[in-house]
């Protein structure tokens, strides 16, 4: 049911970034950081955190088929006066390989970073970022926009598929 989910935040994404994003339909911001870029995939409750959970899990899979390797996984839990936030990260980095026109490697999107945050269980983002490597034997990295296609892109959920997520969600 996760996958339902891939086209209406690819149209968040893009609502967001052309300054449409409203305050109906799934939220994103947009992260705008010296050599990074990103957006955080605000967690909503038609989705469930199950489902959140495994959202977050296939965008790991799909960044590993776009040739990237998982180059470190953590989970820290950072407890406070009144809640406990707990972050899941993944750090991915491309495989080595050369482009055969320049002979440098191709570093495709960069690296690339996906974090899943919670408070007190309940999940609150996803996290998703990627940075160029900007050192001499290296190509350019392709944007963050060409990411979230690469990652997104994908036929929103018709009408006999919205009433199997109203059902879901309701049996759980």
């Amino acid at each position: 049911m996760f996958l339902n989910w891939l086209g209406p935040y690819f149209k968040a994404y893009h609502l967001r970034k052309g300054g449409a994003g409203g305050n109906r339909g799934l939220r994103v911001q947009l992260l705008q950081e010296h050599g990074r870029q990103g957006a955080l995939f605000f967690y909503d409750p038609s989705i469930g955190p199950g489902n959140f959970r495994h959202f977050y899990e296939h965008l790991g899979e799909q960044i590993l088929r776009l040739g990237y390797h998982q180059a470190c996984a953590d989970q820290c839990s950072r407890r406070h006066a009144h809640h406990t936030e707990t972050t899941l990260k993944q750090l991915f980095k491309p495989n080595p390989t050369d482009c055969p026109n320049t002979g440098r490697c191709n570093q495709r999107y960069g690296l690339v970073t996906a974090d899943l945050v919670a408070v007190n269980g309940q999940p609150i983002f996803i996290r998703l970022a990627n940075n160029a490597v900007l050192e001499p034997g290296f190509t350019p990295a392709a944007t963050f926009d060409a990411l979230a296609q690469a990652l997104l892109d994908a036929p929103m959920p018709n009408a006999r598929t919205q009433a199997l997520i109203q059902a879901y969600h309701a049996a759980f």
